[in-house]
């Protein structure tokens, strides 16, 4: 019965981590929707993000596994610190005054969008190094990192056709304080 409920709550971890990173995907997404995008743009930014939030996470989860192999007990401190530092890298950023320090690209070419897409999808790369070290699905993992990544960035950028920037700031803020607790959570 353990076994069950162990299953599920990695269940609900991997939903909400690939929520939170989504979150960044969603907060870039709100700020160049505010630029203006064409529908298609939108279709095709989303698609790479969510190629990336697959690639990212999956060479992660393969690096973590191969780390976690190498550290045994240590595995769960060193997952949760890096959580601990991703997030708050997240956390500090989302308020730091200079948001244009992501969108210097031109997101109507495909380099633009291929450097968009990679620059959202790296930290969950950071992530999957975290959940490779104790995972047991990796399809589930990559597929939910993917399909939150590509789902959140075409609501943030067509809610960003719409909203003020203010919003885009918030998500990545709430996104960086989620894996900021559950890296606190495997640490303690």
């Amino acid at each position: 019965m353990g076994g069950v409920y162990a299953g599920w709550g990695q269940i609900v971890t991997i939903a909400i981590m690939a929520i939170a990173l989504g979150m960044d995907a969603f907060s870039l997404g709100v700020g160049i929707g505010m630029k203006g995008i064409r529908l298609l743009h939108v279709l095709q930014l989303s698609l790479l993000i969510a190629f990336f939030h697959v690639l990212m996470p999956l060479l992660g989860l393969f690096t973590g596994s191969y780390v976690g192999h190498l550290l045994g007990q240590v595995t769960t401190y060193a997952a949760g610190g890096l959580l601990v530092l991703l997030g708050g890298h997240m956390v500090f950023n989302s308020f730091r005054a200079d948001h244009s320090r992501r969108e210097p690209v031109n997101h109507r070419t495909f380099w633009g969008m291929l450097l968009i897409s990679l620059s959202v999808s790296v930290d969950s790369f950071s992530v999957g190094v975290s959940l490779g070290m104790f995972v047991n699905s990796i399809a589930l993992t990559v597929l939910a990192f993917g399909a939150c990544g590509g789902l959140m960035s075409i609501s943030g950028l067509l809610l960003g056709r719409r909203v003020s920037r203010g919003l885009g700031g918030y998500g990545e803020a709430l996104g960086g304080g989620i894996l900021l607790a559950f890296g606190l959570l495997f640490i303690f």
